[in-house]
């Protein structure tokens, strides 16, 4: 059996957890947070969350989990279509981690623990935030999801990274994410409804109790 390992408040973890929800893959959890330990990096060469352990052993980063998944579990696709339709879901995906999830990495401190932010970083990462929503939108569909009809590895991992994104640029730059993009403020609406989104939501709140008292221990 599988195991996913980290934990629930990473939007990372939940982008591999809605992909195993959506496909009905058994697996189990190991709830672990990055660390730096020998043991965790045998595993996870970077320390990072999540991780996927296998029978042939562990794979990491996100988007190689979920291509795996893809490939090892081929009922309800992903990735769906021919190679040119599976390659737009690709970019759709690299789009919206490179764009969207990482520029709002870098205010996080500030718009979700009260640590300032330098200036020239919010103003770098202001830019950055409407400049990838103004990309995205060029590239995706919205019929109603980012690569058409279908749901794809596009819209979960543009779930959890627009979600986080907008919030950054809502609290640190009053600006709505979602307008500049028409069709999706639809599409997170469409996504949360969802009872798989609804229930890792929940599993993210409950985890986040046990994480604030984590980082509180580091401090």
């Amino acid at each position: 059996m599988l195991t996913l390992i980290g934990f629930d408040v990473s939007n990372y973890f939940n982008m591999v957890k809605l992909a195993l929800a959506i496909k009905g893959i058994e697996y189990k959890t190991d709830i672990l947070y990055p660390n730096q330990t020998d043991e965790y990096l045998s595993k996870s060469p970077m320390g990072k969350v999540p991780a996927l352990a296998t029978e042939q052993g562990v794979l990491t980063e996100t988007n190689v989990i979920l291509e795996y998944l893809d490939e090892a579990y081929p009922d309800k696709p992903l990735y769906p279509g021919d190679a040119f339709e599976k390659a737009k879901i690709r970019e759709l995906v690299k789009m919206a981690e490179l764009y969207l999830e990482l520029p709002a990495r870098r205010c996080h401190l500030e718009a979700f623990f009260g640590q300032k932010v330098d200036e020239l970083t919010k103003k770098e990462v202001k830019r950055a935030l409407c400049k990838g929503i103004e990309g995205i939108a060029r590239c995706a569909q919205f019929k109603p999801y980012l690569a058409g009809e279908q749901l794809t590895a596009a819209d979960i991992v543009f779930l959890y990274s627009a979600d986080l994104a907008a919030a950054v640029a809502g609290k640190l730059f009053a600006i709505d994410l979602f307008e500049m993009a028409p069709g999706a403020k639809q599409l997170m609406e469409k996504l949360n409804q969802r009872e798989d989104v609804i229930k890792i939501a929940e599993d993210r709140k409950v985890a986040n109790i046990a994480f604030q008292k984590y980082i509180a221990s580091l401090s």
